[in-house]
């Protein structure tokens, strides 16, 4: 798979930015190779931890070798939260956040609506921790807002057919067009740098 998304990236560098996804408990060497090699050989600059599948308690010092991995590759680390508890829970990334401070903490789905507020709190503590917006309803969105500033929050869209969806509800807010010019675009740009 991460051979297929390096391609694209490659033919699509200008809009597409790869993350590698993988077990981390794979051997610990060939986890920390297959990140090195997304990173070199493809430029990927995110890598991406679904704790609903991987399993993986993000306060267990198993955590140390993803984490560590991301940082010795200069890449995000994008966490799906919400869905997939116990390890999806937003707070659970606050401990990494703050034991590698210029770690850059994506909670993906700023905590899938139902812990949207666990997600505020988790960023409002740790200055790495940025916040990505799919699937939470628009007031939940505004909500965010009030507590945490837009350049440290963004657009996802969890699938493709959702993107519709997703831009029309930044678009559709009553918020300054630099709110929308930062979600839509700028703190991702910040994050995903070269």
């Amino acid at each position: 798979e991460h051979d297929v998304i390096g391609e694209a990236v490659r033919k699509h560098g200008d809009r597409l930015v790869g993350a590698a996804c993988l077990s981390p408990f794979l051997p610990s060497e060939t986890f920390r190779e297959e990140v090195r090699r997304c990173r070199e050989l493809y430029g990927f600059r995110a890598l991406k931890l679904q704790p609903q599948y991987h399993g993986l308690n993000p306060l267990s010092s198993t955590s140390d070798l993803f984490f560590e991995s991301a940082m010795a590759n200069n890449l995000a680390v994008v966490c799906h939260t919400g869905s997939g508890l116990p390890f999806s829970a937003p707070s659970l990334f606050m401990p990494a956040a703050r034991k590698y401070p210029d770690l850059q903490i994506v909670l993906g789905h700023c905590g899938g609506g139902i812990f949207v507020h666990e997600a505020i709190v988790a960023t409002l503590f740790c200055p790495n921790i940025f916040l990505e917006l799919s699937s939470l309803m628009p007031h939940q969105v505004l909500e965010v807002l009030t507590h945490v500033p837009s350049h440290r929050s963004m657009i996802g869209s969890d699938l493709p057919e959702n993107v519709p969806t997703e831009l029309g509800k930044v678009l559709g807010l009553n918020i300054a067009d630099q709110d929308k010019r930062n979600i839509l675009y700028g703190t991702a740009a910040g994050i995903f740098h070269e």
